[in-house]
């Protein structure tokens, strides 16, 4: 196919290409320490990304008016789908310590996620509450773990500390994605919807924090963290519901649903990429 021809017969689909290109390597540079230099009171390099992230919805909310108009919105959607090569936190340019504080303010819904998950199991058919129950017998403990380990975090930031978090982080991640898995065992419609939107809105907030540890993480860390879930998204990616993902993010930051929605693919695609 000839690429001048391409640009020219798909514009969009290309301009989104090209934003996603320089969100990514923006994303490179800022992970290997180079700024470009100062903008306000971020960097050269944050202030890029931020204006192509934004360019990009903007872009993937561009309407279109007949049959071919709509295919090329759909791949445009896919392209915008794919635009999370940054971790979450890094829309914001936030330093450590606010990812810290962000991990540590994302413990009350997790708390009262897993609280739902808790009273779900009245909900369920019969047959299918004893599997949810003990597919999810683990959540609090792991709830537990995961608060004291991001408040620890975020009184003394220190390396061991956050081989503690990352632990923590993860294993709950592969305790969502098992019970996740389990939810096929149910064969009931209704109890079947109720577990998982239950377990999707623990696995949104878990995922969120996972983002979050991931980005204040070295290479090699995240590689090691990678390397402890044997469960990985593919698996699960059947029953995960981006539309409650994007509610429950957008609600965290007090931010529009559009926005929340790609900061959950950019956020999915990031683990996917890592290893998860």
């Amino acid at each position: 196919m000839n690429p001048i021809s391409n640009i020219w017969n798909y514009p969009k689909t290309s301009a989104a290409g090209l934003l996603i290109a320089i969100a990514s390597i923006a994303g490179v540079l800022s992970q290997q320490g180079i700024t470009l230099g100062g903008a306000g009171t971020g960097t050269v390099v944050t202030l890029v990304s931020g204006l192509a992230t934004a360019l990009l919805g903007l872009l993937a909310r561009d309407p279109g008016t007949g049959s071919s108009s709509t295919g090329s919105t759909a791949k445009l959607g896919a392209w915008a789908m794919i635009a999370l090569l940054l971790p979450l936190p890094f829309m914001g340019g936030c330093s450590a310590t606010g990812v810290a504080q962000d991990i540590v303010n994302w413990t009350p819904a997790l708390q009262s996620a897993v609280a739902t998950v808790n009273s779900t199991a009245a909900l369920l058919a019969p047959a299918d509450a004893p599997i949810f129950v003990a597919a999810t017998v683990g959540f609090d403990a792991a709830t537990n773990v995961l608060v004291a380990q991001a408040k620890a975090y975020l009184a003394n930031p220190s390396a061991s500390v956050l081989a503690q978090l990352q632990a923590a982080v993860v294993a709950f991640q592969q305790q969502v994605n098992a019970s996740l898995l389990s939810a096929a065992k149910i064969t009931n419609p209704n109890s079947q919807q109720h577990v998982l939107n239950a377990l999707n809105a623990v696995g949104t907030v878990v995922s969120s924090i996972l983002a979050l540890v991931e980005s204040i993480s070295g290479k090699a860390a995240v590689a090691a963290m990678a390397a402890h879930s044997t469960i990985k998204l593919a698996a699960v990616r059947p029953y995960l519901d981006e539309a409650e993902a994007a509610a429950v993010v957008a609600s965290h930051y007090g931010e529009p649903v559009e926005l929340a929605r790609l900061q959950v693919a950019r956020a999915e695609f990031s683990a996917v990429q890592a290893g998860f």
